[in-house]
C-alpha cells in the first residue's frame, strides 16, 4: 500500500457555515479566467474589438454553467432531481436541512451543448461569424476542462477502477483501494489538447475555413472522454453492467460530428476565400 499515492484532500478550504468555498469552484471559475484571457489574446489577433470580448465571456459562461448543470440533472440524476426540482436552478439543499453546496453536478456533454446555443445567440447579436467565433472558444476549452478536472480529483469524485500500477490513487475519503487517478487522465489529456490546438490554431489560422478548428476540437476531446472512461467507475447506479457508460454513450455523437466537422473544413479550405 505504501507505493501507491495516498489522497485525502479535504475538499472545502474556507468553511464560513452556512457557505463552503471548495476547491472545485476556485479551480472552476479560474479555468474560464484563464480562458477569458487566452480568447482575448485570440481577438486581438484577427482585430476584433477587445469590448465585445466581455460580452462572450458572458454568453459562454452562462452557457456552460446552465448546459452543464442540466446535462448532469437530465442525464445522470433525474431520479433525485425530478423530485427537487429547485435545487436545479439554486445552489442550495433543503433537506434534510438548508444549506450551500454551490452547483456539484455539471456534465461536460451538457456544458458542450449550452456554450454552442449561448455562441450562436452571441454572434448573431454582434453580426460575427458563428463558427469563427466558436473556433476561438473551443481552442481554450480544453484547458478550462483540465483546471475541472483538477478540481474533481481535490474533490475525490469520478475515481477510477481498482489498479496495481504504482501511480495509482488511494482516495481514502472513498476507500482504501488503489485506483485510477481518471480525473487526472482526463486533466492532463486536456492540457495535452490545448497545447495542440494553440499552436496548429498560430500556424494555420489563414489557411483553414471557420469551423475546422471547432470540429477538431470537439473530436480531440470527447475521444479522450471516450477512452478514459474506460479507466473510470460506474458514476451513477443505472450504468452497472453497461459496456459503455452514460459519458462514452454521450460521446460518440460528438465525436463523429467533430471528425465530419473538422473534414469538410479542411476539404473547404481549398477554396480562394478559406474564412467563411
Amino acid at each position: 500500500m505504501l507505493m501507491y499515492i495516498n489522497w485525502n484532500v479535504d475538499p472545502v478550504f474556507l468553511n464560513l457555515g452556512v457557505i463552503e468555498l471548495r476547491y472545485y469552484s476556485c479551480l472552476f471559475a479560474l479555468g474560464i479566467f484563464i480562458g477569458y484571457n487566452l480568447v482575448a489574446k485570440l481577438y486581438k489577433l484577427e482585430n476584433i474589438p477587445q469590448e465585445k470580448v466581455y460580452s462572450l465571456f458572458v454568453y459562454a459562461v452562462l452557457g456552460i454553467v446552465i448546459g452543464a448543470r442540466l446535462g448532469h440533472c437530465l442525464f445522470y440524476d433525474w431520479d433525485y432531481f425530478s423530485k427537487h426540482p429547485l435545487e436545479i436552478i439554486l445552489p442550495f439543499k433543503f433537506q434534510p436541512g438548508f444549506k450551500f453546496v454551490g452547483y456539484q453536478g455539471l456534465a461536460s456533454h451538457g456544458g458542450t451543448m449550452g456554450v454552442l446555443i449561448a455562441l450562436y445567440l452571441y454572434s448573431k447579436k454582434y453580426k460575427l461569424n458563428y463558427l469563427g467565433t466558436i473556433d476561438k472558444v473551443a481552442i481554450v476549452a480544453p484547458l478550462t476542462g483540465a483546471f475541472i478536472r483538477f478540481g474533481n480529483l481535490m474533490n475525490s469524485e469520478i475515481i477510477g477502477k481498482e489498479s496495481t500500477a504504482p501511480f495509482a490513487f488511494i482516495f481514502k475519503r472513498i476507500d482504501f483501494i488503489p485506483r485510477h487517478p481518471s480525473q487526472l487522465y482526463e486533466a492532463l489529456a486536456y492540457l495535452f489538447i490545448f497545447i495542440v490546438l494553440w499552436i496548429l490554431f498560430k500556424a494555420l489560422r489563414s489557411r483553414v475555413a471557420y469551423g475546422f478548428f471547432t470540429g477538431l476540437a470537439i473530436a480531440l476531446i470527447f475521444l479522450a472522454r471516450f477512452f478514459i472512461e474506460f479507466t473510470k467507475e460506474y458514476q451513477v447506479g443505472f450504468e452497472d453492467g453497461m459496456f459503455f457508460k452514460m459519458g462514452q454513450l454521450l460521446s460518440i455523437p460528438f465525436v463523429m460530428i467533430g471528425i465530419g466537422l473538422a473534414v469538410f473544413k479542411w476539404r473547404s479550405s481549398k477554396c480562394s476565400n478559406v474564412r467563411k
